[in-house]
């Protein structure tokens, strides 16, 4: 069955409501005319806890923050992670999401490096995860898999062994590990393979007790319960995400990121 029609889970708590600033440029004199007609407002992101929260929390990150030392996430992906559809690389989300860090932890010092890689799938991140991961110690790695093997029409069981694999390499190197979970965009939700691609990598994040961001959750919230067009969050291309949507995506993994870092670790599993 088509995505669009399966995962029908509980949608995301919260709104989404329209608002937006645009940059004013000087006036220039010019003939008398019709007036033209105001460019459309781009949404306002409001993302609520109820709409970004990790099954568990990052012990290891957070002691860091608690001793005040040095935070380093790495995000690991393929073209959503480095920006494919945004403006420029300081508008993806692992450069939004620092600013987001910087806002909600000032005084600490939290780098985020991208490590995004457009067009790979899974066996070519674990390729590049000792020398493009792991090299650099990072405190937390998000990692964002699953959407070019939908896309590809790949076998979803391969996946499990191979992100179990990558999952116990990268805890082996002491990091917390977030999965991060496909887009909801036309070419994706058009596969047969997404929705069973969703299910296994949140039903793997629970397997390994780590968290998952549902970012697909996230985006079909946008488009089904807010009722945005495609076009605001999705680039020309039915694929890729855009500055609004990297920035909002952004805003609701800083806020899951600082709620598992502040939460008991007795609350680890819902």
């Amino acid at each position: 069955m088509h995505c669009q029609f399966g995962l029908r889970r509980a949608a995301i708590v919260g709104a989404v409501a329209t608002a937006g600033i645009f940059a004013l440029f000087p006036a220039r004199a010019q003939a008398p005319g019709p007036i033209a007609a105001a460019a459309p407002r781009a949404p306002t992101c409001v993302v609520t806890p109820g709409q970004a929260r990790f099954d568990f929390p990052l012990p290891h990150t957070a002691r860091r923050l608690a001793r005040g030392e040095p935070i380093k996430i790495v995000a690991l992906g393929s073209s959503s992670t480095y920006g494919a559809g945004a403006s420029t690389s300081a508008a993806a989300y692992p450069s939004r999401l620092a600013e987001e860090l910087a806002k909600r932890f000032p005084g600490h010092e939290i780098t985020v490096l991208n490590r995004g890689v457009s067009g790979e799938e899974i066996t070519d991140m674990l390729a590049r995860l000792d020398t493009a991961v792991i090299a650099e110690r990072p405190d937390l790695v998000l990692w964002q898999v699953g959407t070019n093997s939908v896309l590809r029409d790949h076998a979803l069981e391969p996946h499990v062994g191979l992100l179990h694999e990558g999952l116990v390499r990268l805890k082996a190197s002491g990091a917390d590990v977030v999965l991060i979970d496909p887009q909801y965009a036309p070419r994706v939700i058009a596969k047969a393979t997404c929705d069973g691609m969703v299910s296994l990598i949140s039903a793997t994040a629970k397997a390994e007790h780590i968290g998952v961001f549902h970012r697909f959750e996230l985006m079909r919230h946008w488009h089904e319960v807010q009722h945005l067009p495609f076009e605001t969050f999705v680039s020309q291309d039915g694929l890729h995400m855009n500055d609004w949507s990297y920035g909002c995506l952004a805003k609701a993994l800083g806020l899951a990121i600082a709620d598992a870092l502040t939460r008991p670790t007795a609350t680890a599993g819902r």
